[in-house]
């Protein structure tokens, strides 16, 4: 069969995912035949993943979320006006889409949660099988335990859900643990979407903490923990545009670009890992056995639901707090999960060739 992905660039686990997918399909004799990432001003596409898939890979404008001034937390009215303004320039994203499949002909698009997808099937009604692929989907399943309160965000949530679906034959919920599929929905629970890179790396036992920030604004926090315990090392991965590849404070301080690598290497290693509360980096240090704080951004509904679920599944704890004395604290009482959570995350090639390939 030949696919098109459509990836969202915000963050790294979208693309990560759909590298693993790409893998996965490719090795079992099946074609990816052009990758469409959705862009903003606020990201780079990390070169690991230009590097890695060998097909054309084009980049759209897509609507994104637009942070405060502190780089921190979501702001919900700016994300909204903001995204209605260029409405244009999404059109013309969908246009090009439109061209791209009408030169391919896939017989299936899988949509990594970008919403650029979900206007495509929505605007141009091709005749093409849509299929959606993100964690966030696992919301719609009856049994998701949402966080309390927050109907409004709740709700917004739900609605991009039905935005990135629509029109979806299939909707493939990521999940930390196995749950009942719900074929009436369209909606079939799958493992995680680890890289091969992942699964060849043994865990180890290290001094370090690792920390991933999506929004940079997080360092203020590292470095004044820094200041109270400067004989913990600490490895922190961002992706601040004016800052080199490698910016080491001192001996026990280091912030690094995104490399995909050298994350691996540190992680597999490291003592425990601060993170934002992204579903695939978790995801990743569960796979190590690593006890892990989540801290969802600011205003980010969708880090809130996903910091909750990873609890329930034993990945470590959850905070307000970008504080890794949190951190420090729950280390003697984190229970390793990370042979159950393997044999989980073994089953993924065959649930998804499964489900994409009949």
């Amino acid at each position: 069969m030949k696919y098109i992905f459509i990836v969202q660039g915000e963050g790294r686990g979208h693309m990560t995912q759909a590298l693993s997918l790409y893998d996965i399909l490719t090795s079992n004799g099946h074609e990816v035949s052009h990758v469409i990432v959705g862009k903003s001003k606020r990201r780079i596409i990390p070169d690991f993943f230009l590097d890695k898939i060998q097909c054309p890979v084009t980049q759209l404008e897509s609507p994104n979320f637009v942070t405060d001034n502190n780089d921190r937390s979501v702001n919900v009215f700016k994300t909204l006006t903001f995204n209605v303004r260029k409405y244009r320039t999404f059109l013309n994203s969908v246009n090009q889409i439109d061209k791209i499949v009408k030169a391919d002909q896939p017989d299936a698009i899988i949509n990594f949660y970008d919403f650029l997808g979900g206007l495509y099937f929505l605007l141009k009604r091709p005749r093409i099988e849509h299929i959606a692929l993100a964690h966030q989907f696992l919301l719609n399943h009856s049994e998701f335990e949402f966080p309390k309160g927050r109907f409004y965000d709740k709700s917004s949530l739900l609605y991009g859900n039905r935005l990135a679906g629509y029109g979806a034959k299939k909707i493939l919920g990521l999940s930390f643990q196995s749950m009942r599929d719900e074929p009436r929905k369209r909606l079939f629970v799958t493992p995680p979407l680890l890289r091969d890179e992942i699964k060849k790396h043994r865990p180890r036992e290290g001094d370090h903490f690792l920390v991933y920030m999506v929004n940079h604004g997080y360092s203020n926090e590292v470095r004044d923990f820094h200041k109270k315990h400067p004989e913990i090392p600490i490895h922190c991965f961002w992706d601040k545009k004016d800052e080199p590849n490698e910016l080491k404070v001192d001996n026990n301080l280091t912030f690094h670009q995104l490399d995909d690598k050298k994350f691996i290497n540190f992680m597999a290693s490291c003592r425990g890992y601060l993170t934002t509360a992204g579903f695939e980096s978790v995801c990743e240090a569960m796979y190590f056995g690593k006890p892990i704080l989540m801290v969802p951004v600011e205003g980010h509904y969708e880090q809130a639901c996903n910091a909750l679920d990873a609890t329930k599944a034993g990945a470590g704890v959850s905070s307000k707090n970008f504080d890794l004395e949190i951190l420090l604290d729950y280390l003697p009482n984190h229970v390793d999960v990370g042979d159950d959570f393997r044999r989980w995350c073994h089953s993924t090639s065959e649930a998804f060739l499964s489900l994409l390939t009949l």
